[in-house]
């Protein structure tokens, strides 16, 4: 390695650097600014496409909650068209009306959908809790409890142990339903819930 003991030696020494690397050095600046703005506009391009997603959301919400066939296609077409947080609303909302209408086939539907589109452990729990209810309802038993067994959150397990004795008491599974419902009571359980949990055990042994 070099040692430059004077300022002139110093001088040239970065002269010649700079010679036989501006270019070099020139081209990572450059490289380094594009990458910057196209940062920058990838990042504001996400907040516009946002803001769009949230007032087309609550339009799609408002229009709704009227319940007419053009009012849930609009709803339907907007879950299909994005993989948001809002189409995840949108979904469930669009999951909630089904069930009202008794169409639980497109109810599933629509959880499925909002399943597939979010990340947040929270809300995936909410949606596999809801899925499992629905399948509850369509009789598919072996489904629902696979989806219940997808739900890891301790927060929710008093209520996936009160739907899986539901589910499991469907099946004619008395003794697993008493078992499920036990184990709900002994989670960390709402007032409300635990008198639903401990009614649903008194029947079983009436």
């Amino acid at each position: 390695m070099e040692v430059y003991t004077t300022e002139n030696e110093q001088v040239d020494a970065l002269r010649r650097f700079f010679a036989e690397n501006g270019k070099a050095l020139a081209v990572g600046v450059v490289l380094g600014i594009a990458a910057l703005v196209g940062w920058r506009y990838w990042q504001n391009h996400q907040s516009v496409d946002l803001m769009a997603a949230s007032q087309s959301y609550q339009e799609v919400s408002d229009r709704l909650a009227a319940g007419k066939p053009d009012d849930v296609a609009a709803a339907e077409k907007f879950v299909q068209a994005n993989s948001n947080s809002y189409s995840v609303l949108a979904a469930l909302q669009l999951a909630k009306h089904f069930v009202e209408q008794n169409d639980v086939a497109k109810a599933e539907q629509q959880l499925v959908q909002a399943q597939s589109q979010t990340r947040d452990d929270n809300l995936l729990s909410q949606i596999n809790l809801r899925l499992a209810r629905v399948q509850l309802q369509e009789k598919k038993w072996d489904h629902a409890l696979k989806t219940l067994d997808e739900v890891k959150d301790a927060g929710w397990a008093a209520l996936v142990q009160d739907t899986r004795g539901d589910v499991l008491l469907a099946k004619g599974d008395a003794q697993g339903a008493h078992e499920a419902y036990s184990k709900g009571l002994e989670s960390n359980v709402s007032q409300a819930l635990e008198v639903l949990l401990r009614i649903k055990l008194n029947n079983l042994s009436n």
